[in-house]
């Protein structure tokens, strides 16, 4: 149409064929059937053939990118009326009609008539195939059509890239380089596109030099489509190659690249090129704004945005739920009470997600007053908004309004129930947990995994075997899918309800499935607390074969283990390679367990030189166990340091001064101890709970089914929650 415009510009009417003379510039941009038909009419009454037929084929096609098809059907009997419906030019657009249309059968219909296949007519069924999603009967066709050009093999391939068949595509790309038809570029955009999607680098450094060889590098579509695959595919390095060879970029180029950086969190090299643009829109802004976000460092992302506001620049929704969202979860208030005001300002307000957003941003900062002020003047049949609202009770400890707000709601969904019931599982109330996830079921809503991480949390607090059992059951019989928070979570339930062996059983299941160290953690610390310090070790060393990466969490388990064995060089030598290895500072509680085990094994000259020699100062945890070890084995002298520095930290703290008073007693220091009993008498004491044994427990304030350790002293009562969980 372009090119006719072209020449009704430059010839004169007279010049052009009578089915254009009465065609007006208005009808390219808008194509209109009945125009068309006026026109056959004119030049049947003319006895031009030749004209009124392409007026047809014009009218049909006007149908098709109209999605008219009433009128392409009555089009389609006045052709057979006419007799010309053996016309294949004519025949081959009713074919094209029908298949844009989402009429394949009556396509297909017509399809059937040819005697003979012909490739166009099979280039375009191929094609309506593809559009309908019929991508068997698409490549059952392709299989046998004659004469296969590059419109052929770009169509095929693109239907595979759109219905996500990425390693078919590039069977069929293989097989047209070995047939000798050349590609185009739109044929290389879509085998760029399978390579990123499959995330493979060599097949983009493959159709990289196959793209060098065709001498259309400098093609911006395909060279910056061909970026991107780099990208998506680990190989930013050699995206920015690529980038810096471009005989011609565009923004477009440019935003991939920043994109590039930003999503692998290279964000000082996405700054500096993003500094290197001239002309920046909005989606560069963003992706710089959200790269920093990414990485954590808000200040930077607030800074780049005030930047964007200077330059004329207004945010788009997503960043600006972007930039909530993370001054909720750095309780930015004083940002994120200003970003409230630019989303009142631009009439943000009037999108639902966004109003989420700012409910959770105040919730997360614990201004729950604000969150059901934004929650009442938004919409009320929103129901992330209510999903949010009860969520933020329950983050600030309100479950009592938490469970208020549930009962209004008029519609629940998935993830609804398992807010709720996380909430009760976190707040020590199990047996509630699991009475809401059996009325979850009975309501007909079927959980999905983060439901059931919380579910088997709760079953682990309370000890029912049976009923882990039978929850492990009913995820097998309804198909829910396992993910390593989801395994952890069952491995933990197992072993904190006794049976190890089913915990072990089940690891050695999925030990080949996992990706990451939650499922690991939850059986190093299952066995740890049951007692089985050489598997613990050997579980452990299996890691590394399986080129996972240990975590804080890990090393806990292991020293743990260690200590309850008395493997005090395997704890030493542990203890030593967590930075050396493995790149894990030790903190407090790994100081911790290494001071119980030299503890109990009466090193306690080693254990205090080891407190001495602790990056941060020591806690009232690390001060009562060694006074614990120098009661075990009657060291006076230390113990007396040892007591001193626990009553510094806490003076109210009887279990310390107990335990002096039976170091002196064992010793025969009658009047120390009758000293020490009347500083207890004249001071009100404090009585703290003990924990036995290594608990390993799931981290629900995140909702993951990992494991962690309680220390098994009687001092140790500061550490417990801060020791459960692992990233």
């Amino acid at each position: 149409m372009f090119i006719s415009l072209s020449l009704r510009l430059k010839f004169s009417p007279s010049s052009l064929p009578f089915h254009l003379r009465h065609i007006s510039t208005s009808t390219f941009t808008k194509p209109n059937p009945q125009h068309f038909i006026h026109i056959f009419t004119n030049a049947r009454n003319h006895q031009n053939h030749h004209d009124s037929e392409l007026a047809l084929v014009s009218a049909l096609k006007s149908c098709s990118s109209l999605s008219f098809i009433s009128q392409g059907r009555q089009i389609h009997s006045l052709i057979f009326k006419l007799g010309l419906h053996f016309n294949t030019f004519i025949q081959n657009s009713l074919i094209n009609m029908y298949a844009k249309c989402g009429d394949i059968k009556n396509a297909q219909l017509l399809f059937d008539g040819f005697a003979t296949l012909d490739s166009v007519s099979c280039n375009i069924m191929v094609s309506g195939y593809v559009r309908n999603g019929q991508i068997d009967n698409a490549r059952k066709l392709f299989d046998v059509m004659p004469n296969k050009g590059c419109v052929s093999y770009t169509t095929m391939i693109m239907g595979f890239v759109q219905n996500g068949f990425f390693r078919e595509a590039l069977e069929v790309f293989k097989d047209m380089r070995s047939c000798g038809v050349v590609p185009n570029d739109l044929t290389l955009v879509n085998v760029i596109s399978a390579c990123s999607h499959l995330g493979e680098v060599l097949n983009c450094r493959m159709v990289h030099g196959l793209v060098v060889k065709m001498f259309v590098v400098g093609l911006v579509i395909v060279s910056t489509n061909l970026m991107h695959a780099y990208c998506l595919c680990s190989g930013v390095r050699e995206a920015r190659r690529l980038f810096d060879e471009m005989p011609e970029r565009n923004l477009v180029t440019w935003n991939v690249m920043l994109n590039g950086y930003a999503k692998t969190g290279l964000v000082d090299e996405a700054r500096e090129l993003f500094d290197g643009i001239c002309d920046k829109d909005v989606i560069s802004w963003g992706t710089m704004i959200d790269g920093y976000i990414q990485k954590g460092r808000l200040r930077e992302a607030l800074e780049i945005y005030r930047a964007m506001l200077q330059t004329g620049h207004g945010p788009n929704e997503v960043m600006i739920v972007n930039l909530v969202s993370a001054c909720g979860r750095g309780t930015a208030i004083v940002d994120g009470w200003q970003l409230h005001g630019t989303v009142v300002k631009r009439g943000f307000d009037c999108y639902n997600f966004i109003q989420t957003t700012i409910i959770y941003f105040y919730a997360a900062c614990g201004m729950m007053d604000l969150a059901c002020l934004q929650f009442e003047v938004g919409v009320k049949d929103h129901l992330e908004s209510w999903n949010a609202l009860t969520a933020g009770f329950i983050k600030n400890g309100m479950m009592d309004h938490a469970l208020k707000t549930f009962d209004k709601m008029h519609v629940r969904d998935v993830f609804s129930w398992s807010t709720m019931i996380s909430g009760y599982a976190q707040s020590e109330h199990p047996k509630m947990a699991l009475e809401l996830f059996h009325k979850m079921l009975a309501g007909g809503i079927k959980p999905n995994e983060v439901t059931m991480v919380s579910v088997f949390s709760a079953i682990a607090t309370l000890g029912t075997l049976q009923e882990g059992k039978l929850a492990h059951e009913y995820m097998r019989s309804e198909s829910i899918p396992f993910n390593d928070n989801l395994r952890a979570a069952l491995i933990d339930m197992y072993a904190k309800c006794g049976s190890i062996n089913s915990a072990l059983q089940f690891f050695n299941q999925i030990r080949d499935e996992v990706s990451s160290v939650s499922p690991w953690n939850a059986i190093i610390c299952g066995l740890a607390s049951h007692g089985h310090a050489s598997m613990c070790l050997e579980v452990f060393s299996d890691m590394q074969r399986f080129h996972i990466k240990p975590n804080p969490i890990t090393f806990i388990g292991v020293l743990s283990a260690c200590c309850h064995a008395g493997l005090v060089e395997s704890g030493k030598r542990i203890f030593k390679t967590m930075k050396s290895a493995y790149n894990v500072e030790p903190d407090i509680k790994h100081y911790g367990c290494m001071i119980d085990i030299l503890g109990r094994a009466g090193l306690l000259e080693e254990a205090e030189e080891m407190i001495r020699s602790m990056p941060m100062e020591a806690d009232i945890v690390i001060w009562g166990t060694l006074l614990a070890a120098c009661r075990t084995h009657g060291n006076v002298n230390i113990g007396e340091r040892a007591a001193e520095n626990l009553a510094r930290l806490a003076p109210s703290h009887g279990g310390g001064k107990v335990l002096l008073s039976n170091i002196y007693a064992n010793a025969g220091k009658w009047e120390e101890v009758s000293f020490v009993r009347s500083v207890m008498q004249g001071q009100t004491m404090d009585r703290e709970p003990g924990y036995s044994g290594f608990v390993a427990g799931s981290d629900l304030d995140r909702m993951s089914g990992s494991s962690g350790v309680i220390r098994d002293k009687a001092t140790d009562t500061k550490r417990g929650s801060a020791m459960k969980g692992q990233g």
